[in-house]
């Protein structure tokens, strides 16, 4: 029987954690934190929070890889704890609903982004039939990069992963390194709370969730246990390396945001690397944040292809998904059916959403992505709390 190659290291295995973590969190989030907290020390204080939170589930995650070196995630673990009922309902519910979902609600954003820099520059933005086909073009494309080997595989998410910390760094280093614009009296006005009290913790607490919105998506190489080199050391160092990245990177990123705008103007803006970045470039800026949202998007897509794919390969081996999905490719040993599977879903998923979009307002583009994201949302949440 045809079993994965074991073609993942240390460098490969964090590139995936890091690609699957950074997303458009990092662009989006600061501004309902920054609502909610109203101070910068506390500002400072949730994403620290965050990440040192996330690090602690990664610690447990590493303890459950080395009790369970399989993969397939967050499902492995499911059906260790509550048997095969209960891991049956949630794969299920992952491929139809949830996470097959996300990977189009992503693609939507890339689609997004590349229609705002097409527009910037051509003044016209995308019809729908263009819309839909550059999102089913992404989808089918990073699907068939990961059709042959995990090590090619590992070798793109490398690439992208280096490519989002790159576009990220940029941003950090635009953003703390242009004193002409920058006012440093933005990190202490407000630097504490007007009182101190439950109401205070409260939005802190509600804060948090913000935080962890943009931290999520760390267990992503737990998903390819099998084909990484020594899984029980290799897993652990990779979620604590690539999570404490991240969480230098947002830090960084932060702090570039605060210095280019005050606490009022970030709890104005929805999306507050843009504004910090037309501060410094005018529309040049917006144009470059449109671009690392779409290389954000587009190597997070690569990274939830490659990932969500060993799941359902791992049910169709317990015999609780379809039989076809649980052989693995002769020569590249991976598991072609089951990407090949998500594609397809993925595919009606996206077809769905833009009809849907279309007899609604007659353009793709208005609601699309809230369709997906409609999807994805109540079942994620309730197996993420069971697991």
């Amino acid at each position: 029987m045809t079993e994965y190659k074991k073609d993942l290291g240390l460098k490969e295995s964090t590139a995936i954690v890091i690609s699957r973590i950074i997303g458009s969190g990092i662009f989006r989030t600061p501004a309902p934190i920054m609502a909610l907290v109203g101070c910068t020390s506390l500002f400072g204080l949730v994403w620290v929070i965050g990440g040192i939170i996330t690090i602690f589930g990664a610690v447990i995650y590493a303890e459950l890889t080395a009790m369970l070196p399989k993969s397939g995630g967050p499902y492995v673990f499911l059906k260790e704890a509550y048997g095969p009922y209960i891991a049956f309902i949630r794969g299920w519910a992952m491929f139809f609903v949830s996470e097959t979902a996300s990977i189009v609600a992503v693609a939507l954003v890339f689609t997004e982004y590349l229609n705002a820099i097409w527009e910037i520059a051509s003044g016209t933005p995308f019809n729908l039939l263009v819309t839909f086909t550059i999102a089913l073009i992404t989808i089918w494309l990073l699907t068939s990069i990961n059709l042959f080997g995990v090590n090619l595989s590992g070798k793109f998410q490398v690439l992208f992963g280096v490519t989002k910390i790159a576009a990220v760094g940029a941003i950090i280093g635009i953003t703390l390194t242009s004193f002409s614009t920058g006012n440093s009296q933005n990190f202490v006005n407000p630097l504490w709370p007007k009182t101190f009290d439950w109401h205070t913790i409260l939005a802190v607490g509600a804060a948090l969730r913000y935080s962890f919105f943009a931290f999520s998506g760390w267990e992503g190489a737990t998903y390819m246990a099998e084909e990484v080199k020594h899984p029980q050391k290799t897993l652990p160092l990779s979620l604590f390396f690539g999570i404490s990245g991240v969480m230098l990177l947002y830090l960084g990123a932060n702090m570039g945001y605060l210095f280019q705008l005050d606490v009022n103007a970030i709890i104005k803006e929805k999306w507050v690397a843009t504004a910090a970045m037309k501060v410094v470039l005018g529309a040049t800026g917006g144009i470059l944040i449109s671009i690392a949202v779409a290389i954000n998007a587009f190597g997070n897509i690569s990274t939830q292809i490659l990932c969500k794919s060993r799941t359902w390969h791992a049910m169709a081996r317990d015999g609780l998904f379809f039989e076809k999905f649980r052989e693995l490719h002769p020569r590249f040993n991976t598991p072609n059916n089951a990407l090949v599977g998500q594609g397809i879903w993925a595919t009606v998923l996206l077809v769905f959403a833009v009809l849907s979009t279309y007899y609604q307002s007659g353009m793709a583009g208005t609601n699309t992505y809230e369709i997906i994201i409609d999807f994805f949302s109540a079942t994620s949440t309730i197996f993420n709390l069971l697991t």
